[in-house]
């Protein structure tokens, strides 16, 4: 799920089609069933179980297996589940978050720690790396939907701070605390976004060697392979013929 302009190699991705479908499927439905037990099981009434419908059907998720991951909401099992947030700094001192969804602390905790071990990095302590980061909210709409410039005013006109428009399509970002009533007037305005979600942006960039970067790019893709792993966000800037390289 890489983002676009100067963005997309903060979360790298590696092009396992099959094994990583099927993984992404899990967690999609493993949010949608979180976000519907914390909040309303209605995703009109319920922000972030809205995003998560929205991600699975960008994901070509079966509506069956939507409704069947917030069915879930009300069992037993979907009330082992909690957020757990973890960060640290992997090779060339770049600064990670790593959100999971768990049902055993231990075991993720463990499997998280040893995968930055394993890589060079180390964990740190909750809030060490946060401040390098914001809390934003950011919507995607596809290139067609119109103008950069026409883009730039609906951005404006729904409260967003900016819009950033390349040939992928249009990016529009808000700060977390602005992120529902802005989110609302844009989709009153556009209509549904290709994606809607809240992300670890960094404020600033830290250049990566590629050979520290072909280390931090595997510390990233084995997290990702875990299945209590939702999201991994880092600050790190990957040279273009090291991105060429990985694919």
């Amino acid at each position: 799920m890489a983002g676009h302009s100067q963005f997309k190699n903060i979360m790298h991705r590696k092009g396992r089609v099959d094994a990583v479908r099927s993984k992404m499927f899990s967690k999609l439905s493993r949010e949608i069933t979180v976000a519907a037990k914390m909040g309303m099981p209605d995703p009109d009434h319920n922000p972030r179980l809205r995003a998560a419908i929205i991600a699975a059907r960008a994901q070509s998720v079966a509506k069956d297996n939507i409704q069947r991951a917030i069915d879930k909401a009300t069992g037993a099992d979907a009330g082992n589940i909690e957020e757990v947030r973890y960060e640290g700094y992997g090779p060339g001192g770049v600064a990670l978050i790593v959100e999971t969804l768990t049902d055993n602390r231990n075991r993720t905790g463990g499997d998280v720690r040893s995968t930055f071990s394993k890589f060079g990095g180390a964990l740190g302590e909750p809030n060490s790396v946060t401040f390098m980061f914001g809390r934003m909210g950011v919507m995607v709409y596809p290139k067609a939907k119109g103008s950069d410039d026409a883009m730039l005013e609906a951005a404006i006109e729904a409260g967003f701070d900016e819009c950033i428009s390349d040939d992928e399509g249009h990016e529009f970002l808000v700060s977390f605390d602005n992120y529902g009533t802005a989110r609302d007037a844009l989709e009153k305005a556009l209509g549904q976004p290709l994606s809607a979600r809240i992300e670890w942006r960094p404020k600033t960039m830290t250049p990566v060697s590629d050979d520290n970067g072909e280390t931090l790019i595997k510390l990233v893709d084995t997290l990702d392979d875990f299945d209590d792993v939702q999201n991994v966000f880092g600050n790190y800037e990957l040279s273009d013929a090291l991105m060429e390289k990985m694919g």
